[in-house]
């Protein structure tokens, strides 16, 4: 059995240079007082700031300061109103209602209304957004009778939307500023122009984004306590880990620092290490096949690729317990949709080289069967290492890993766009109700070329469409259950995928700082209450 010493010796061995290329920092972040800004960090730096089309951690722990949503969430998970200050149900479930308020502005002065609800959710969520196609695919018109109504027509009910409103999710775009034009190459993708409590200010290109207090926001019950918000981009861990314990740094809501270094910081009465902050995303790590090449096609290659990784070492050693393994696509916690005694794949090496050898595979005089690439999701160090670990587990059976670094630019080029690679590590959020963030895994629907966090293998059978189809389409929670039970099955069953990790990602705030968000999407909330203790 590999120890934690062995590996990390193995990787370090490996690692004769950089393998994600990093930016160096300059600190040239505006000059502040504490009780005026608030340092925080985002890692790494993604292509644009609006969550509601580029949906990658880094640009929603922005963008929500920036954007509210129709809805927000009480620490239940229950709706609660915010763009939408109540909103009527019909009783089949095929109508809703919303009255929007009368009170809010987009940061330019122009009124919010309900033409922004419809453009945004017809022509943006539905169409570019990789979760909104399959969330809202049974939405047929969103209705504007006036300014402040947006009824949304159905034509089966979607329970699913009520877990996907929040503005971190189902982003609402000023439909003045975005109509005529194609959204995702929009130049206000990189300086929005929101309705939330924070103004954009400036994107200093591998330094900081800064925002600025709304001094017109609408919600008067809360306003936002810091004059500006300064969200530095430190590529590097270890930069980040001196810039907390300095003071300089006060908030980092994920990816901040190594797991070696969490674990000292948990103990650090100087600081607050949350592990509940991303509960409401259910993230699960998974590694992905490229199902276009012949060579993935057949189950017994995928089959033995499972058996061939210590998923149990891997959440012990790499994650230091901060993981479990994951029994399926769904988290176990989420027991009102999670099937147990799906098929498991048990760590078995033998059983994985007899399975590349009735599969064709064999070795050869070198002893390798296959060469094969994989990009290890550019969000940090962790990510790198998982893929070094299953790297030198693949290697015992014969399979050559090359890793191959990215920035997040080219890994979404390469992953979602061009289709470029053989194996990838990545996470993905399984959200509140798997219509939101499992099935853009496994719907042939969401193979969409150039649309991040899609079904970028090219999975496509007819038994999970059929079962994908049917839970997106069934209201009845009884009735939908055996097509969620059914896409568990077969995605464990034919494994295009192999479902890896439970993760429990955590953020860190200095312990002079208050008034973070105490709800499950608690880091994909605004920023707007935290102030100095």
């Amino acid at each position: 059995m590999i120890t934690r010493r062995q590996f990390f010796q193995m990787a370090t061995a490996a690692a004769a240079a950089p393998l994600v290329p990093g930016l160096s920092f300059a600190a040239t972040t505006p000059g502040t007082r504490d009780d005026e800004a608030l340092q925080a960090s985002v890692v790494p730096e993604p292509s644009g700031w609006v969550a509601g089309l580029n949906i990658s951690n880094p640009a929603v722990l922005v963008s929500v300061n920036l954007f509210d949503g129709l809805i927000t969430y009480d620490d239940a998970l229950k709706p609660v109103p915010q763009l939408a200050r109540a909103w009527d149900e019909s009783s089949d479930r095929k109508t809703v209602i919303f009255h929007l308020r009368n009170d809010v502005k987009w940061h330019d002065g122009q009124p919010f209304t309900s033409a922004d609800v419809q453009y945004s959710l017809m022509e943006v969520t539905k169409r570019f957004h990789p979760r909104g196609g399959a969330t809202f695919a049974t939405l047929d018109a969103v209705d504007t009778p006036d300014a402040h109504t947006a009824i949304f027509r159905f034509s089966s009910p979607v329970p699913a939307m009520w877990a996907a409103l929040g503005g971190y999710e189902t982003q609402i775009l000023p439909k003045h500023l975005y109509a005529g034009s194609p959204p995702l190459t929009n130049p206000l993708n990189a300086k929005p122009i929101g309705n939330g409590p924070y103004k954009f200010v400036e994107w200093a290109r591998g330094n900081y984004v800064s925002l600025e207090r709304n001094p017109d926001y609408w919600d008067k019950t809360n306003q936002p306590h810091f004059e500006r918000i300064i969200f530095r981009i430190i590529p590097d861990a270890g930069a980040r880990l001196t810039a907390l314990q300095s003071g300089d740094l006060r908030y980092a809501p994920t990816d901040a620092v190594s797991l070696p270094d969490l674990v000292r910081l948990q103990k650090d009465p100087r600081f607050v290490v949350s592990g509940r902050a991303f509960d409401g995303i259910a993230p699960i790590c998974f590694f992905d096949f490229n199902l276009r090449q012949k060579r993935f096609q057949d189950v017994r290659v995928r089959q033995a690729f499972a058996h061939a990784i210590d998923r149990d070492a891997l959440a012990r050693i790499v994650w230091y317990g901060l993981a479990k393994p994951a029994q399926g696509p769904i988290p176990s916690y989420q027991k009102q949709f999670f099937k147990p005694d799906l098929p498991q794949y048990k760590f078995d090496p033998a059983k994985a080289e007899a399975l590349l050898d009735e599969a064709g595979l064999k070795r050869g005089s070198d002893g390798v069967r296959l060469r094969i690439n994989n990009l290890p999701l550019p969000f940090g160090n962790q990510y790198t290492l998982t893929s070094q670990f299953i790297q030198a587990q693949l290697r015992r059976i014969g399979v050559e890993l090359q890793l191959i670094a990215t920035d997040v630019p080219t890994f979404n080029r390469r992953a979602y766009a061009d289709y470029d690679f053989d194996t990838i590590t990545n996470w993905y959020s399984a959200f509140a109700d798997p219509q939101l963030g499992v099935t853009r895994r496994y719907w042939s629907k969401q193979i969409k070329p150039g649309s991040t966090s899609s079904n970028a293998s090219g999975y496509s059978t007819p038994e999970m469409d059929r079962a994908i189809e049917g839970l997106v389409s069934e209201a009845d929670p009884v009735k939908r259950k055996p097509f969620i039970d059914a896409m568990q099955l077969i995605a464990q069953q034919q494994i295009p995928s192999i479902n890896l990790l439970e993760l429990h990602l955590y953020s860190i705030h200095a312990a002079n700082l208050k008034g973070f968000s105490t709800t499950p999407v608690g880091a994909y909330s605004s920023l707007a209450s935290v102030q100095n203790a």
